[in-house]
């Protein structure tokens, strides 16, 4: 038995059909972690379809209720073979966004996996579902073939990642001793380009806030007060220009990184920014002495998600009393957390807008995090990656969105790599959220070969 029987035997789990029923039945939970009415899916999905997969391997699962109280369960499973072999730590998510179910094109149902062409549609498709199984799927492969692994696993699977992840980092500090491993290696978010593998080692961090003014009880005329009231949406458009220029360049020192360095630079400058099916970037927006590839990989970027004022959807002639804007900052690592919004209100008030308040949303953000380069497991996932598709992978030093890597890095203290099996035209968190069957076919076959590579022998 060798490798390549390995990698056919994935390859007919996908063409055979199997991996298309498969994710169909995990699609099929409604595993919607921002809608309480759906929380006890999220316990489902662990135990109905997880838990079974995960013991047929050979897994000793626990189910582990949240230690905050907003967040879901949360799933841990161990196989070990030897304890002097390397473990390996491995994640997934089963919860989803909101469906938005009218929102989704004629013919396609959030809940319903449907293939159109090279497309699988779905809610959790590409975020998280297919990630995880794929990778459920490659250590299978290795097992039916060679009758072990040839190392450790542990696998965490969380329901509340699409709400940042609540109680995650408190489950992490309590059971260090039973997620102890040597490298954690897992899947989530897209690839540079769909047809050649992305590895990155960590995350841009991120937090939400509101922006607010509140300047008086009710709306009134604004032909008798237009000119003696002042405008809150006026004043709060103003504040905000001062946080950034009109091309996006952020204002705040204290939001400007200094992690920045000339490796970092020589890494992602050799990437592709998008895979040419996305929108055109706009070159002249962000800051200006930065690449595209610069901005959105090593440097922070700031966000108005929403912005009201008065009524939006039937206007009236009257000055509003409240305006607010729903911001975001994404930051890179060499980014004080816990300064962001303190830097916020010292740069407001000397900007003359004392009277605009923040207030930072309740749910959770995660930190930023990166791995040297340099670290031998990066090598090494390059090098299974490379022998099994005969070319290089892209190589992040950082993922441009959030997700909980802190965790894993700053917690238990481990080098992190992530192989992504989505791609960036996937719609995640939209409507028409879908993965590419010749995506997850490749994966297949990737994970098949690490799993393989890592069994005979890891750094």
């Amino acid at each position: 038995m060798s490798r390549n029987n390995a990698l056919e035997r994935v390859e007919t789990y996908f063409q055979g059909g199997e991996f298309f029923t498969d994710l169909a039945a995990l699609v099929a939970f409604e595993t919607e972690s921002q809608n309480p009415d759906q929380a006890p899916i999220l316990g489902q999905y662990l135990t109905d379809a997880m838990v079974p997969r995960l013991e047929a391997l050979g897994f000793e699962c626990v189910l582990h209720k949240n230690p905050d109280a907003g967040g879901g369960p949360i799933l841990t499973g161990a196989r070990i073979e030897d304890p002097s072999l390397p473990t390996i730590l491995t994640y997934g998510h089963g919860d989803v966004v909101l469906a938005q179910t009218e929102q989704w094109r004629e013919g396609l149902r959030p809940f319903e996996l449907i293939e159109e062409g090279d497309r699988l549609y779905g809610r959790g498709t590409a975020d998280n579902k297919v990630q995880h199984l794929i990778n459920l799927a490659a250590l299978e492969s290795v097992l039916a073939v060679r009758g072990r692994l040839g190392f450790n696993v542990k696998f965490v699977i969380e329901m509340s990642e699409e709400i940042g992840s609540p109680g995650l980092a408190e489950f992490m500090e309590a059971n260090k001793d039973r997620l102890k491993s040597d490298v954690l290696i897992a899947s989530d978010g897209p690839r540079l380009q769909p047809d050649r593998a992305t590895m990155f080692m960590g995350a841009r961090g991120g937090i939400s806030f509101d922006l607010t003014l509140d300047l008086r009880e009710g709306a009134h005329h604004s032909g008798n007060w237009g000119g003696l009231l002042a405008d809150p949406a006026i004043i709060l458009s103003h504040a905000i220009a001062s946080i950034c220029n009109a091309r996006g360049q952020i204002q705040i020192p204290a939001w400007r990184p200094t992690s920045l360095t000339d490796d970092i630079r020589a890494a992602i400058n050799e990437l592709p920014v998008n895979d040419g099916n996305d929108p055109k970037v706009d070159e002249d927006w962000g800051e200006e002495s930065l690449t595209p590839n610069e901005r959105v990989y090593g440097w922070n970027s700031f966000a108005i998600l929403a912005m009201t004022s008065g009524v939006p959807e039937a206007p009236v002639n009257a000055i509003a009393a409240k305006a607010r804007a729903t911001c975001q900052l994404r930051y890179v690592v060499g980014t004080k957390p816990e300064d962001i919004l303190p830097a916020l209100r010292r740069h407001l008030d000397q900007h003359g807008f004392q009277q605009v308040q923040i207030e930072q949303h309740e749910r959770a953000f995660f930190p930023a995090t990166r791995l040297d380069p340099a670290n031998p497991w990066v090598k090494y996932v390059e090098d299974s990656l490379t022998r099994t598709s005969g070319q290089k992978p892209h190589i992040l030093p950082n993922l441009a969105g959030s997700l909980p890597n802190d965790c894993f890095a700053d917690i238990l203290g481990l080098p992190t790599v992530w192989v992504p099996h989505s791609y960036l035209g996937c719609s995640q968190h939209a409507p028409n959220e879908h993965v590419l069957k010749s995506v997850c076919q490749d994966s297949l076959r990737l994970m098949a070969g690490l799993f393989w590579d890592i069994g005979t022998g890891a750094p």
